[in-house]
């Protein structure tokens, strides 16, 4: 599998442009170092849209689902730092999902990276084995690896606006990991389109970087 952890949180937000450069600033010095220092944690990568909305785009894998509601992570979101706190208020449309990975196939991780927004509302088994289908990269020429994260609707809440209703909160994400964005687009049109269950949205982004526990 090439994602060996069971836990991923997402997160997702645009930025208004004046405050872009201290975002990510932000971002790159303080608040992905200190997320994948929690125990638990063990990596974080950072993206950015080519076609997608929101702008921004994090995924951070940890051991064990439970990691995502344990006692270390639960006192990180209470103890915020002011400048994440700063930053924290100036989110725009985010997107925060706290998930099981149930699937991941491939070998190997991309650059290149499509996200797959989708609905289970009445997922029948039919759907599921076509799901299940839809995830093995096979012989699919620039595509690396893919993975399925389904989101628990109860700790899947905005950090910003945490009494706000989410109809989505129980949404499944596949992460389409490739190395040219013409495949994974390409692969997201063919494959997940046609499954019966209801496509919320696609988008694609590029790395900017990623961070694991061995590089603190």
């Amino acid at each position: 599998m090439p994602l060996s952890g069971k836990g991923m949180l997402i997160t997702s937000m645009n930025i208004d442009p004046k405050h872009e450069d201290e975002f990510n600033l932000w971002y790159d010095r303080e608040h992905l170092a200190e997320r994948v220092a929690i125990d638990g944690f063990i990596e974080a990568r950072r993206w950015v849209a080519e076609d997608a909305d929101p702008k921004y785009f994090a995924t951070y894998s940890t051991a064990a689902f439970s990691d995502l509601s344990s006692p270390a992570y639960s006192q990180a979101l209470a103890n915020q730092t002011q400048w994440s706190l700063e930053n924290l208020a100036r989110f725009q449309n985010m997107i925060r999902v706290v998930g099981r990975i149930t699937d991941s196939q491939g070998q190997g991780r991309g650059a290149v990276l499509g996200v797959v927004r989708l609905r289970p509302e009445n997922v029948t088994n039919q759907a599921r084995e076509a799901l299940k289908a839809a995830m093995a990269p096979g012989d699919q020429l620039h595509i690396i690896s893919l993975h399925l994260i389904e989101s628990d609707p109860v700790l899947s809440k905005s950090l910003t606006e945490p009494d706000k209703p989410n109809p989505g909160a129980a949404d499944w994400f596949v992460l389409v990991e490739g190395t040219s964005k013409a495949a994974v687009v390409e692969l997201m049109e063919t494959r997940f389109k046609t499954l019966g269950i209801p496509l919320i949205s696609m988008g694609t982004y590029r790395l900017l970087w990623d961070l694991a526990k061995s590089d603190l």
